[in-house]
């Protein structure tokens, strides 16, 4: 069972854009998003596609249910999810300083180290 072409679909219907538009946005040709209910993309197609909805090409495969980019959620000890996925967006001053890019990485390592989750287990 393919489940590419339906989750694609999905993720148009909720951009409200067509399959076509979509094809038209990332530079495919006509109805090579149709194919896909024939078989599974390439690599580098399922990379695009996942990249422009912003989510994982397990998602896109159907291995799992969970859209997110699997590094940008942590999983704590009593089975909470938290997403770290726009932490850049949201720390970014500190004492009226900008952080560097080495500062948000520190903060999203102590996170997961008060939360009990080391880097192996969120990625």
């Amino acid at each position: 069972m393919f489940l590419a072409f339906d989750r694609i679909k999905e993720l148009a219907d909720k951009q409200k854009i067509s399959l076509n538009i979509l094809e038209e946005k990332l530079g495919y040709s006509t109805n090579y998003l149709y194919s896909l209910k024939k078989g599974n993309p390439k690599s580098d197609r399922l990379q695009e596609i996942a990249d422009y909805f912003n989510v994982s090409t397990d998602y896109l495969l159907g291995r799992t249910d969970n859209p997110a980019i699997s590094s940008d959620l942590v999983t704590t000890a009593d089975g909470r999810t938290v997403d770290l996925s726009n932490l850049r967006e949201r720390v970014v001053l500190f004492d009226g300083k900008p952080l560097s890019d080495d500062d948000v990485d520190k903060i999203a390592q102590i996170i997961k180290l008060s939360l009990g989750v080391s880097d192996i287990e969120s990625e």
